[in-house]
């Protein structure tokens, strides 16, 4: 990190409320969490009075099926972000570009400025036509947040293809990949992916993620990686959440059906876009913003001021949740 740089950075707004009496809509989190995660977390408190074994053998094995990679390849981190900073930190040095895509999630740019680097955007549904020479790292955001768009698996290979050729390296952040049924990027050749226990998961308050690479990066990523850098809470439960099928087939389809839904339902009053994942992006049109951020909030409901991503001035972001608290959401943004 350039400490130059750091002096001329800012934090970056993100969605999510800490008030128990509004039912949030504002972050992209799962309302659900898989059955028995309180019970390995409790079990795992016994074990949390010793440092983890740093190699954390059960949660990369339980990563690698996930993501259907070797568990040698997985490099335990403590959220998607963290594994973000810990590839842009070991990839990216002052003076080099970073190709990103917009809008998209605003943490990609502050992590190339906090090395002193300089971010390069291009709209988010060209990045695959981009050209990545002269480029450090290219950033991709598969499902894209926050509009929703998932990349085509194949013109997504051949980009990470002219990345090798390149010598450029391919950043795939999946944090919401696991919504759908694309299959993932992760073991790919100048690859690095991210992923995230947060969203498909539920548990924001984790902090429990990984990447995956394979070569000399995979090395610079095992060594540059802290250690014990995953609780061993976060590790069991990690690990368990994995392992559930059955959950995360039942969220793709409880997500997938309410966000037809209330697409179909909001489309009488937004310009709603497609989307691929747990959430909507809607162009409010004429209607100001905030007016309609703070006008939901007072009925109790959070939603998203999506004008904080770069090149929109008319939107907001809502989440898919359970279909009562959606038809909650639907019954306030038909009045506001």
């Amino acid at each position: 990190m350039d400490p130059d740089s750091v002096r001329d950075a800012d934090r970056v707004p993100h969605g999510g409320s800490d008030d128990p009496d509004v039912l949030d809509f504002s972050a992209n989190v799962n309302p659900r969490v898989p059955d028995g995660v309180r019970e390995v977390y409790d079990a795992a408190l016994d074990d949390a009075t010793r440092y983890p074994n740093d190699a954390y053998p059960d949660y990369r094995a339980a990563a690698a099926e996930y993501v259907d990679c070797a568990p040698e390849q997985v490099v335990p981190t403590p959220g998607g972000l963290a594994g973000i900073r810990l590839a842009v930190g070991t990839r990216v040095g002052p003076g080099d570009s970073v190709l990103l895509p917009y809008p998209s999630f605003g943490e990609y740019a502050r992590e190339v400025q906090l090395q002193g680097a300089d971010p390069v955007f291009v709209p988010h549904d060209e990045l695959l036509d981009a050209d990545p020479w002269d480029h450090a790292v290219a950033v991709v955001c598969n499902p894209n947040n926050p509009t929703g768009d998932a990349c085509d698996p194949g013109a997504l290979r051949e980009f990470a293809a002219r990345c090798r050729d390149a010598d450029t390296e391919l950043l795939a952040d999946e944090a919401f990949l696991g919504f759908t049924d694309h299959p993932s990027i992760a073991g790919t050749e100048g690859v690095v992916v991210a992923r995230s226990l947060t969203k498909l998961f539920g548990l924001p308050g984790l902090r429990a993620g990984f990447l995956v690479a394979t070569g000399d990066r995979l090395g610079d990523l095992q060594t540059a990686r802290r250690a014990w850098n995953l609780g061993t809470p976060a590790a069991a439960v990690g690990a368990h959440s994995m392992t559930d099928d059955s959950f995360v087939e039942s969220t793709r389809e409880r997500v997938a059906s309410e966000r037809a839904r209330m697409r179909e339902a909001l489309d009488e009053r937004f310009d709603v876009h497609e989307s691929d994942a747990p959430f909507l992006l809607l162009d409010v049109g004429d209607r100001d913003v905030a007016e309609l951020v703070d006008a939901a909030r007072e009925r109790g409901v959070a939603v998203r001021d999506a004008t904080t991503f770069r090149g929109l001035d008319a939107h907001v972001r809502v989440a898919v949740r359970t279909p009562a608290e959606n038809d909650e959401l639907l019954a306030v943004l038909g009045d506001v």
